[in-house]
């Protein structure tokens, strides 16, 4: 087990980029993304077309999930982005293949994957692609994660809330605290839940973007400069999108 872990990319094709570059030159040839490859930003298509090309397993988001359900219940900011790509991504009948292609590949994206000892899910092991597991969930809500903790045996892998980190047995959450790398050890004998932060849409108060590397015994985060000004100003340019989701890039938040 050694694999590049990414998760929540949202269109930002710049930080998608800079973090596969990143890969690259860590030597990594095996990438698992975990889900949300659409949403927020300016270019769904190409973010698909890397992820279909160089990712081994990509899981479903909620914003993926959400071109082909219901998204009431997503923020104004969020609701308009699902328009703004399903606009620009569903097929008719009269489109071209590559166009069907990617609609299909993101149609048909698992909820879950088992390897080993770990779990990997969008969001968390009772609601793979929905539930969060929040930061603040030891404290604030202890109970909730008791419960997630109970669903799964060995080490569970998500995204979804943008907040890199690890929960240990004993329900304390781990972040990065500004760090540009951080390296924890995984227990032999214990639970725990890792969050891999998110490339494209950090919010943890570092506008860089995150990816995690896995290994059997060990997870290592890496935060990676971009340029989050250039993919600012393509989402103002779409004249859809929400000002407040090219604003929240340079913020972290």
């Amino acid at each position: 087990m050694k694999v590049a872990l990414i998760s929540d990319l949202h269109s930002n094709r710049e930080a998608l980029e800079a973090v596969f570059a990143h890969i690259r030159e860590q030597g990594l040839a095996k990438i698992y993304c975990l889900g949300d490859v659409v949403g927020y930003g300016p270019e769904p298509e190409f973010c698909v077309d890397l992820v279909r090309g160089h990712a081994e397993l990509c899981l479903m988001g909620n914003h993926d999930e959400a071109l082909f359900r219901d998204a009431s219940d997503f923020n104004p900011h969020a609701r308009g982005a699902i328009d703004y790509t399903k606009e620009r991504m569903q097929p008719s009948w009269y489109s071209s293949g590559e166009k069907k292609a990617r609609w299909s590949w993101l149609k048909s994206l698992p909820l879950s994957h088992t390897e080993g000892r770990f779990l990997f899910v969008h969001g968390s092991p009772r609601d793979p692609v929905r539930e969060y597991v929040l930061s603040t969930d030891g404290f604030l809500n202890p109970d909730k994660l008791r419960a997630v903790f109970q669903s799964f045996e060995g080490i569970a892998v998500g995204g979804h809330t943008h907040h890199p980190g690890l929960h240990d047995a004993d329900l304390r959450f781990h972040g990065l605290g500004g760090a540009e790398r951080l390296t924890l050890e995984l227990p032999d004998d214990k639970k725990c839940f890792l969050n891999v932060g998110s490339v494209g849409q950090p919010r943890d108060g570092d506008n860089r973007a995150c990816y995690a590397v896995l290994e059997e015994h060990q997870v290592t985060w890496y935060r990676v400069a971009y340029d989050f000004q250039a993919t600012a100003d393509k989402i103002l340019k779409t004249g859809v999108l929400s000002e407040v989701l090219a604003r929240r890039l340079a913020l972290g938040k």
